[in-house]
């Protein structure tokens, strides 16, 4: 199973080298109804999915959505293996992989803690890992290229470790690849779109010439493909986009050209584009023509889930009001969910103002979709499945459908979805990858 996921990102390379405009999409996302929709994607069009976890959301303390490595593989798999998708075609990622989670901590305790994640991660089979040890820790206020280098060597080393382990159980599984490097501003949308600059090309070449040095000094770039140096197919960069709370900055070829120049003549590395999130249609084919061959994206897909649960809100509401529910309580999905946020701001309160009524309107409508920390807090996750029930139990009138989501009211005429909540919400989903996709030259 696991040498055919790899073979798939390689091939993905191979491609984007030869000249042809190919990529992947990468669904960073812990939301069930993300993954679903994205496994669905793939059923749908005959292709891989590439699912990836972040550091914060599943790590061995469990994040926090409460998994470990090993638990988010295989809430995945099990998905996959319900919604009717070869195990082969899923491919596992571990996204900024590193001391993110701990970077106030002493440098030593972070970097020890970095290392039994990516060991966790490479352990439990995922074969795609973003190695980064980009940010200061403790009271460090900035790190050289080579200091960045040599905790990523550090983390390589473990990931190798895990994964040969992994390996000896498996006698189809395949080493990782590994994706290198760190977008500016930090992951998750910035906030503020004047601070964006694209990444130097000298920048970039200056990284992968330390790393690589770095690599063979310690042992981790030997003659032959099994060297985890040349199982580096990716680098992150900055091309120049980005989204805040209600700003988007859109690609521009011209301001990323000498970026993308140098970058195709870098053998046997593509770029990463992070924050893609919100990006038009054409702008992430572009991306994908010029050699930005992985396309991250999350936010915009829990804010599409998020857009679907809101609507399905108002249906119910309307359906209480019609006396539909048959003696049922509605949900209070929407009020419960923002009860969650003004009782712990902790995921938001850097983000949006505390002042009200500014306040309320960005925790539900920011792009940043800060509301997705929140979906595994008990109380709204109660309130969505007594929204979900509700709604099966009353039955989904069309009308209804069509007022609030109209593109999915279509499909369900043409016959393409069904009427079920899951189903809406997952759709909508979908027409948000459905750009991606198209983008990676799959549909």
């Amino acid at each position: 199973m696991k040498g055919v996921k790899v073979n798939e990102l390689e091939r993905i390379v191979k491609m984007q080298k030869e000249g042809e405009s190919r990529g992947i999409c990468s669904i960073c996302s812990s939301s069930p109804f993300v993954i679903d929709a994205g496994i669905i994607q793939a059923v749908r069009t005959g292709s891989h999915v590439l699912i990836e976890a972040t550091a914060n959301q599943v790590n061995q303390m469990g994040g926090y959505t409460g998994m470990k490595p090993a638990d988010f593989r295989d809430l995945v798999l099990s998905r996959a293996d319900a919604l009717g998708l070869d195990r082969d075609k899923v491919i596992l990622g571990g996204d900024h992989l590193g001391p993110v989670a701990w970077k106030k901590m002493d440098p030593d305790k972070a970097m020890d803690l970095a290392e039994e994640l990516v060991y966790e991660f490479s352990r439990a089979g995922y074969t795609k890992i973003h190695l980064d040890a980009s940010m200061p820790l403790g009271d460090e206020v900035t790190l050289t290229t080579e200091e960045i280098a040599d905790r990523t060597v550090r983390l390589c080393r473990t990931a190798e470790k895990g994964a040969s382990e992994y390996a000896e159980e498996h006698e189809d599984a395949r080493m990782p690849v590994y994706v290198i490097g760190s977008e500016v501003p930090t992951p998750g949308g910035s906030g503020e779109e004047d601070a964006l600059a694209v990444t130097r090309p000298e920048d970039l070449t200056g990284m992968i010439g330390c790393f690589g040095e770095k690599f063979a000094e310690a042992g981790l770039a030997e003659a032959g493909v099994s060297s985890a140096w040349n199982r580096v197919i990716a680098a992150v960069v900055q091309p120049g986009v980005e989204f805040g709370n209600e700003q988007i900055h859109d690609y521009v070829p011209e301001e990323a050209a000498e970026l993308i120049k140098t970058a195709k003549e870098i053998p046997g590395v593509v770029l990463e584009g992070h924050s893609t999130d919100y990006q038009k249609r054409e702008n992430l084919k572009k991306m994908v023509d010029d050699g930005i061959a992985v396309l991250k994206v999350g936010p915009a897909l829990t804010f599409a889930a998020r857009e679907a649960l809101f609507a399905l809100s108002h249906i119910e509401d309307e359906l209480a009001k019609a006396g539909r529910l048959e003696g049922r309580e509605p949900s209070c999905f929407i009020e419960t969910l923002d009860k969650a946020m003004t009782d712990d701001p902790s995921n938001w309160k850097d983000h949006y103002t505390r002042d009200e009524p500014e306040s309320s309107f960005m925790r539900k409508y920011s792009y940043s979709d800060r509301s997705r920390y929140y979906m595994t807090v008990p109380e709204v996750k109660a309130a969505l499945d007594k929204l979900i029930v509700n709604l099966e139990a009353a039955g989904m009138p069309l009308t209804l459908v069509s007022q609030y989501l109209p593109e999915q009211y279509r499909k369900i005429k043409e016959g393409a979805i069904g009427s079920s909540p899951e189903e809406l919400i997952t759709d909508r989903v979908c027409s948000v990858l459905d750009d991606y996709w198209y983008a990676c030259g799959l549909i």
